[in-house]
């Protein structure tokens, strides 16, 4: 049983780590890492995007994510590798997750695009 329920394809992932990478140097957002903050963001329907590991194991750690972010309409994307986000955000250890909570203004377009893509793949 996989939690992942979107096939994204790797041109979309590239776009989203380097998206994140963007907003990451950026000084005025916020960004929560780890499945305990994303979950708490989500929960209380202040992320504007999540982003979810691929190889998460084992895969209950997230699998409430998706089913998460769908009860409060919170779009979310899949990425292949805990250390591409880890690394997305200058961490030097790997993380399952990571939710988007304030972009920055210059990367609101790119997280209205990926949300859009997204949006088109359900």
């Amino acid at each position: 049983m996989s939690y992942v329920k979107i096939n994204i394809p790797d041109k979309l992932k590239k776009k989203v780590i380097d998206t994140i990478s963007n907003i990451s140097s950026t000084p005025e957002t916020k960004i929560k890492k780890g499945m305990n903050e994303v979950t708490k963001s989500i929960e209380r329907g202040i992320a504007k995007l999540v982003i979810i590991a691929e190889d998460v194991d084992p895969p209950e750690v997230v699998f409430h994510l998706p089913l998460l972010c769908d009860e409060k309409n919170i779009p979310y994307i899949y990425v292949n590798t805990k250390k591409d986000l880890g690394k997305a955000v200058g961490l030097k250890i790997d993380t399952s997750s990571l939710a988007i909570i304030i972009p920055g203004e210059d990367n609101v377009a790119a997280i209205k695009d990926i949300i859009s893509q997204v949006n088109k793949l359900k």
